[in-house]
């Protein structure tokens, strides 16, 4: 918004100039505040003065200045004030001038008789704006920005646009961002990796720490602004995230005045309500928003059948079919404050509350085999609890100096993540009767305090050099018990499966350095290095200490750019780490499902990888296209394996194993078309091919080598109209096809939707109606694991078909304010976020317990 309001008021300013000093038809060069044309003779003198308002006696930040020729009555240069009113206008060449100076608000005024003399500076001190007579009530900026924008290091999708995202979550947004696939249980990934680091408004969040999924699910979908996905990342950010870094940028509001907004939404498989309000008189302002989202009707089918080959070809089958439900409240609180100490200091600070209770039940039976031959039948029904609360705590000063783009920042940050991951189940015999209970407890926590500082200076006019520092204390702890009865048996400690405790402290130190330089020519070079040293201590309650040595990392990027005939190209290497997640590293044992258990292993080591991409986006009148051409290596891979239980027959344990290396290649095709101001058409296409290898183990610690590869596709369009009378429509497809993994392929889906909106005529607030997958019953998603111990062929059908009712109101008067200056904040790219869903898709599993994980 503070970049929006900016590029307003210079355009206007810069009209407001031609108006009142007419340029001739014949070609003349157009003055752009702050600039001059290569062509304009320099001279050696400098103008210099305040703009204040003539009743306040305050600066006018921002207002613009044109410089005049007399002789030629037009423009020749100009320049912005800055936030405490000063300008100077430098090389100004002997002559006679006038100045204009305007601001929105204020009535423009000419300084007359300007003479400067060769050598000479000229100081006009204070020269004062009158408020116009006329005030308006309230203003209201409104712009059409592109929905996709390119920059040097990332894309920008502007969600605001979205209409059927009212009453939605971040999951819904996220599925038409360019790059990324979300599948239909909110996992992200991006180029086909889901090693990534989500961020808000630039910071970490332990709302996602326990899992993305889960955690998109959270932030509704009305309040964000915009997406930004940044492929290759730069020094300034951590080194963690080897498939890059998506950052989801929340409306804002920096205008004075008092507001408050109002969105609500009810649907047959969700509703929502959100009050979102801001304050700000003068130099300080506060925020505080709540969001409450319920989820409900969401139905879940499941087929699986797997196979093991046990010694002297002996097999063991089973299969099973299962019906689950899921239900969810999902909350979201904040509080923010931000104070302007000093013109050139700005203090902010914020809490933000995240609550999950999510509740899962599914019912199977289970047919057993053995050589064929039948041996009986289970039927098992799972209740599974996943309950979190996250707090987020920040304090962040900023200190902006004369010279433009010289700041230096001080930002601190503690979170803290509890998290409750339990199951209940109970099996049963053909005639309902219960035959056992297990019960699995398991509580974990994630706190995580971090300090950092950037300081930033440019050194010469066109380049810039950055460095700063960074520690992050993160200690981790997960208990877990399991318990067990038989029939009419109270439960007690299960003497199979011992209870445990996992102690995990990570501590990471950093420092980097960044350096651009741009060229006359229109190259851009940022280059630059960051060092990672992390120490582990780690131990568990019933192996006493594990011995993982600490480790360090030296990570490069290079990100080049040029811009040619309208065609920006862009060329960027950078070695990224990704360390494990709690969900990885937890040694507690799901067996909600006894046919596919979950362990975590706390032995895992980081991945390394190496990525290369190539770029290229052109404006073709309406037309807009970017495609990008990237490859990728990772070494020392951390990957999911699956191999049969030595202990309960038919049933495959899933682990993870720093085993596995990646090879792949791919591109992103993205083109949009501006049919009309009111018409907007968008096609998306992503093509990875992957290359796996690995050792999955085999039985008695013996491995075997494992490789895999192949194609994977996937690709979308959206559309959206703005009619008359605040009507607009949008609607959206995308398919993702089937991807490769290391013992297999796991299936594809589809999702759609569409949605029409009304605005109300005083533009304060609208009413929708959105719908996703409504010709459609279900999904199917069909995967396949295979090795020299077992086959495993599993379906799940998820029934999304829904309807939505959205509305929103906003209350209040704003007025318009100067831009504020930008804040600094921690920001912790940081940590593999760990599970992929994978478990309920093998055979309806629940979700690996303990999900909290060191970030």
């Amino acid at each position: 918004m503070k970049k929006f309001l900016l590029i307003c008021v210079g355009l206007l300013s810069v009209q407001l100039a031609s108006a009142q000093f007419p340029i001739s038809t014949a070609p003349q060069r157009k003055a752009i505040p702050g600039t001059a044309d290569d062509n304009t003779p320099k001279g050696n003198s400098k103008i210099t003065g305040f703009v204040v308002d003539s009743a306040m006696t305050k600066a006018v930040e921002f207002a613009s200045v044109a410089l005049v020729s007399k002789t030629t009555n037009k423009p020749v240069d100009g320049a912005v004030a800055d936030d405490k009113g000063k300008f100077t206008l430098n090389k100004v060449l002997a002559g006679d001038y006038k100045l204009l100076f305007t601001f929105i608000g204020y009535e423009n005024k000419t300084v007359d008789g300007i003479k400067v003399e060769k050598g000479k500076d000229i100081d006009l001190g204070v020269v004062k704006l009158s408020s116009k007579a006329k005030t308006l009530e309230e203003v209201t900026v409104t712009g059409q920005k592109d929905l996709i924008e390119e920059k040097v290091d990332r894309l920008v999708y502007n969600a605001e646009k979205d209409i059927t995202a009212k009453g939605g979550d971040a999951s819904d947004v996220l599925r038409k961002v360019p790059m990324l696939s979300v599948d239909l249980q909110g996992n992200v990934s991006l180029r086909g990796s889901s090693n990534i680091r989500v961020l808000i408004n630039n910071k970490p969040s332990t709302i996602v720490a326990g899992s993305v999924a889960d955690a998109l699910k959270q932030i509704p979908a009305d309040m964000i602004k915009s997406v930004e996905v940044i492929t290759s990342p730069s020094a300034k950010y951590d080194a963690e995230g080897s498939g890059g870094i998506i950052n989801i940028i929340t409306k804002k509001n920096t205008l004075q005045g008092l507001s408050l907004n109002v969105d609500a939404g009810v649907g047959n498989r969700g509703s929502n309500l959100s009050l979102n309000g801001s304050y700000r008189k003068g130099k300080m302002g506060f925020s505080l928003g709540g969001f409450g989202r319920a989820n409900y009707n969401l139905k879940v089918d499941v087929f699986n059948d797997q196979t093991n080959f046990g010694p002297n070809g002996n097999t063991s089958r089973t299969i099973q079919n299962g019906t689950g439900k899921n239900s969810g409240q999902f909350g979201n609180y904040n509080l923010g404050f931000d104070y302007d100490m000093a013109k050139n200091q700005s203090l902010t600070a914020g809490v933000r509350y995240g609550v999950r209770n999510m509740l899962n039940t599914q019912d199977y039976d289970i047919q057993s085999f053995v050589n064929g031959n039948k041996t009986g039948t289970l039927f098992r029904d799972i209740d599974t609890k996943n309950l979190s609360g996250t707090v987020d705590v920040n304090v962040d000063y900023l200190h902006t100096y004369k010279k433009p783009q010289q700041e230096w920042s001080i930002s601190t940050m503690y979170s803290r993540n509890d998290l409750t991951n339990n199951y209940d189940a109970n099996d049963k015999s053909a005639v309902d009767a219960i035959l056992n209970r297990q019960k699995n407890i398991n509580h974990s926590n994630n706190q995580e305090a971090t300090l950092q500082t950037d300081y930033q200076t440019p050194i010469r006019k066109n380049q810039l050099i950055e460095f700063g520092a960074k520690g992050i204390m993160r200690k981790v702890s997960s208990n877990y018990d399991y318990l067990y009865a038989n029939a009419g048996d109270p439960l007690t400690q299960d003497p199979k499966q011992p209870s445990g405790a996992l102690d995990y402290d990570q501590n990471v130190v950093g420092g980097y350095t960044s350096y651009t330089y741009t060229t006359k020519s229109r190259y851009t070079l940022k280059a630059g290095a960051r060092y990672e040293h992390t120490s582990i201590s780690a131990s568990t309650r019933e192996g006493g200490e594990i011995h993982i040595p600490n480790y360090g990392n030296l990570v490069p990027s290079v990100n080049l750019s040029k811009s040619i005939k309208g065609t920006m190209l862009k060329l960027g290497y950078n070695r990224r780490i990704q360390r494990p997640g709690i969900q990885q590293l937890n040694p507690n044992i799901n067996a909600a499902n006894p046919q596919n258990i979950s362990i975590g292993n706390p032995l895992l080591r980081p991945e390394l990888t190496d990525n290369i991409e190539l770029g290229a986006s052109r404006t073709i009148k309406k037309f807009f296209l970017n495609a990008t051409f990237f490859g990728r290596k990772t070494d020392n891979m951390i990957t999911q394996v699956v191999q049969s239980s030595d202990t309960l027959a038919g049933g495959l344990i899933t682990t993870y194993q720093n085993i596995g290396s990646e090879h792949a290649l791919g591109s992103n095709i993205f083109g949009n078309l501006a049919v009309s101001s009111k018409i907007n058409i968008g096609i998306f296409s992503n093509f990875l091919y992957s290359q796996l290898k690995g050792k999955a183990p085999i039985g008695g610690g013996i491995s075997q080598d494992v490789s895999n590869s192949g194609l994977n596709v996937s690709g979308g369009f959206f559309t959206q109209f703005t009619f008359k009378n605040g009507w607009g429509a949008q609607g959206f497809a995308f398919l993702q096809g089937s991807q490769v993994q290391l013992q297999g392929r796991r299936g594809g889906f589809g999702f759609y939707s569409a949605g029409v909106k009304k605005d109300f005529k005083n533009k304060k607030g609208s009413i929708g109606l959105a719908g996703e997958n409504f010709l459609t019953k279900n999904f199917h998603m069909h995967t396949q694991n295979s090795s020299p111990q077992f086959t495993q062929v599993s379906d799940i059908y998820i029934f999304m078909r829904g309807v939505r009712l959205t509305f929103t109101y906003k209350i209040g008067k704003m007025t318009m304010d100067a831009p504020r200056k930008k804040g600094k904040s921690v920001n912790n790219d940081d940590v593999k976020t760990g599970g992929d869903g994978m478990n309920q898709q093998q055979g309806g599993g629940t979700p690996s317990t303990g999900t909290a994980r060191p970030r």
